[in-house]
């Protein structure tokens, strides 16, 4: 087996990988820039079994190494690495012919299983590689957002009928419109459907059309959203919520293909690629006979779930800044910026409404915030008197999350009530350990028996046996 390669200006990545490698006993090749890989191939040497490659480097990047050798050697598979995890590098590498995408920091297990997959696809695959771009307005470095990214990407070029579960707010159209933008069917029309917020008796009208006369009011024929959108892409968002009756109708389609017009004889080919989102648990709508089973089963012939902005708070800075500048080019200002402490306590939050709630946030501060430098005190009210998320990362953080709270809702006694808090739960939680005895509770805790009962009683802490039994 020929040797794997791996690029990267950074030392310390070159030395981990290495190491892994030679435990792994998996011969390798090392090179500190482009150049120096190219240079080999240029001087006859024979290509690698796997090619690893950062993005960023000095002189020729990681994606013009990838493209040279995809021209010279389309069957070598292309790991591309890069600390800087946004949707444009995952966009380009896989354009170029990228076999897989792993951002740093990486899982040193994790790239050996990837660099093993790319072995065996090198062995016994053709090489051909998936292509995909994936829409620019889609920003993410969470894991669970590269795993949306990779999914977004080998299914751009599919005809197949695609499931998009999330939260509302969560991004579920921007991910049927990357999925259409570029896929075979780019040219024809996206049509968009919110099927929950059309009332029932126009709902069959506006998905199929309707014949002249069909209906009071009917004046004239009408083309529904399935022949507008022929030749392209039907987004049905919240389908969940769809009537009993237009779920039987779209399994028909679905199935065969075919539709009719309301008051309509005549068959029409639905030519039309589905994609279908949905907020709800559709399995839990089945299970209580809301939604039809054979219905899901057509829907679900893949699944893209879209994780809510609590389980990518890491995320939260890079929209937050994207968002500002978005708002503040609309607007034709200057863009305001988040202080540190600001960033942090929005980090914090549980928004509810997701990726939608911090863009509308974003364009409310580019409108009201008094100075180019947003600060906690500049939040919206509701936003400053919103608990702090749990769990955090640690409790260090947790603690300068709510501190920063009460400091922007002016609470007076800041010190008092954090302390207050701080004792109430060791306090609790020693007597939860000794099983409610407090002498062992204060020897836990470093603290005076005498201390611990004055404490019990100022805190109003429920518990706690009397020395005498303890």
């Amino acid at each position: 087996m020929k040797p794997v390669w791996v690029v990267d200006d950074d030392r310390s990545i070159r030395w981990v990988l290495e190491k892994t490698l030679a435990r792994e006993g998996v011969a390798f090749k090392s090179f500190a820039s482009a150049t120096e890989a190219l240079a080999q191939l240029d001087h006859g040497g024979e290509p690698p079994q796997v090619l690893l490659s950062d993005i960023r480097m000095p002189g020729q990047s990681g994606l013009e190494l990838l493209q040279e050798v995809k021209t010279r050697f389309p069957a070598v598979p292309v790991i591309i690495m890069t600390a800087y995890s946004d949707l444009e590098s995952a966009v380009a590498a896989f354009q170029g012919g990228a076999f897989e995408y792993l951002p740093k920091p990486f899982d040193v297990d994790q790239a050996v299983e990837l660099i093993r997959r790319a072995i065996d696809e090198s062995m016994h695959q053709d090489g051909a590689s998936e292509e995909v771009a994936v829409a620019p307005e889609i920003l993410g470095q969470a894991p669970a957002m590269q795993e949306v990214f990779r999914a977004i990407g080998r299914l751009a070029q599919s005809h197949a009928t695609v499931l998009i579960t999330g939260e509302s707010g969560s991004g579920k159209e921007l991910v049927a419109r990357a999925l259409h933008r570029h896929s075979p069917r780019a040219e024809k029309p996206f049509v968009a459907i919110n099927t929950a917020a059309i009332p029932k008796d126009l709902l069959e009208s506006e998905l199929f059309g309707h014949e002249r006369g069909a209906f009071t009011g009917a004046q004239a024929q009408r083309r529904g959203r399935f022949e507008q959108a022929d030749g392209g892409t039907l987004f049905l968002d919240e389908i969940g919520d769809m009537p009993a009756e237009l779920q039987t109708r779209l399994l028909r389609v679905l199935s065969d293909g075919h539709f009719y017009r309301v008051g309509g004889h005549s068959p029409i080919k639905a030519n039309v690629r589905v994609i279908a989102a949905t907020h709800q648990n559709l399995e839990t709508r089945v299970r209580d006979g809301l939604f039809r089973e054979d219905l899901y089963h057509r829907l679900n012939v893949i699944r893209i779930r879209l994780p809510a902005l609590r389980e990518r708070r890491e995320d939260i800075p890079l929209l937050t800044r994207h968002f500002l500048q978005k708002s503040a080019k609309e607007l034709g200002v200057e863009s305001k910026r988040l202080s540190d402490a600001a960033l942090k306590y929005l980090a914090a939050l549980d928004f509810q409404g997701n990726v939608r709630q911090l863009e509308n946030l974003c364009h409310w501060l580019t409108v009201m915030a008094p100075g180019q430098q947003v600060e906690i005190g500049d939040l919206p009210a509701e936003l400053r008197d919103a608990p702090a998320a749990a769990p955090a990362t640690d409790w260090e953080s947790a603690l300068e999350a709510e501190a920063d709270r009460l400091l922007a809702r002016g609470v007076a006694d800041v010190h008092g009530v954090l302390t207050q808090t701080f004792e109430r739960i060791l306090i609790a939680r020693a007597l939860a350990h000794t099983g409610g005895r407090r002498i062992e509770a204060a020897q836990a805790l470093g603290i005076g028996r005498n201390t611990i009962t004055r404490k019990i009683q100022e805190l109003g802490i429920d518990g706690g046996k009397e020395a005498a039994t303890g």
